[in-house]
């Protein structure tokens, strides 16, 4: 996949003196890895270090991170003073996180809960949805809600409990509702760009130094599946 954001037309949801919120796209790599692509944490840096005229090095913490393919909102920290903050909020799911997923329709009510039990292959970087327990596995909960039915899809409002690797990938396939274009997790064929219909809509969080809720919201990517649904947004 390749990168779409870039320092010049980089969504900047949220800024302060130590925050700043983007809506990532999907493609968009948020750290570092083995395929040497730039990821969203450097576009960021060099974002701020052109924007404030830094010399020398930009600090910037990632706190949490999204799938490449799935788009939405990240946080970083700005302040070393609030990095370890912020982690200690993820860590303690202290924030809240809501996703909209485009789905086939399989085997949901309207609004539910599933719980499995997570077990990562990290050769395959692959995670696979058991209904019990297993060896080495880890609880994963999320919470969803049906928001209307398309054509030959259903968008879901899912809400996460647990922060386990590509869990709602893994969980909704597993009940027989793949995200639109995931092929890893059984959707019969790619999208175009090689996204899936996975976004981060939005993120609530205590801010680190003001000791105030704060919320973020991700405006959907431009796509003809979420135009139909934009007004729910």
């Amino acid at each position: 996949m390749k990168n779409h954001s870039t320092i010049d037309n980089l969504e900047v949801i949220y800024e302060d003196n130590h925050l700043i919120v983007i809506n990532k796209k999907a493609g968009d790599l948020v750290q570092g890895d083995k395929t040497q692509d730039i990821p969203l944490s450097e576009i960021v840096k060099t974002y701020l270090k052109k924007k404030y005229n830094k010399p020398g090095n930009v600090y910037l913490g990632v706190v949490h991170r999204l799938d490449r393919p799935t788009s939405g909102v990240v946080l970083f920290a700005k302040t070393s003073k609030a990095l370890p903050r912020l982690n200690k909020q993820f860590a303690e799911k202290e924030n809240k996180k809501t996703y909209w997923a485009i789905v086939k329709p399989g085997e949901l009510n309207t609004a539910g809960k599933l719980v499995h039990y997570m077990l990562r292959n990290p050769k395959q970087n692959k995670s696979y949805a058991h209904k019990n327990e297993v060896p080495n596995s880890k609880k994963a909960i999320l919470r969803y809600r049906l928001l209307q039915k398309l054509n030959h899809y259903n968008l879901l409002e899912i809400d996460l409990e647990t922060g386990r690797h590509h869990q709602i990938r893994s969980q909704l396939s597993a009940m027989g509702c793949p995200i639109k274009g995931d092929l890893k997790y059984g959707f019969n064929r790619s999208n175009k760009d090689a996204s899936i219909h996975l976004h981060a809509k939005t993120l609530s969080i205590m801010h680190p130094v003001k000791k105030e809720r704060i919320s973020f919201d991700a405006p959907l990517p431009e796509d003809p599946l979420w135009d139909a649904v934009r007004h729910l947004s």
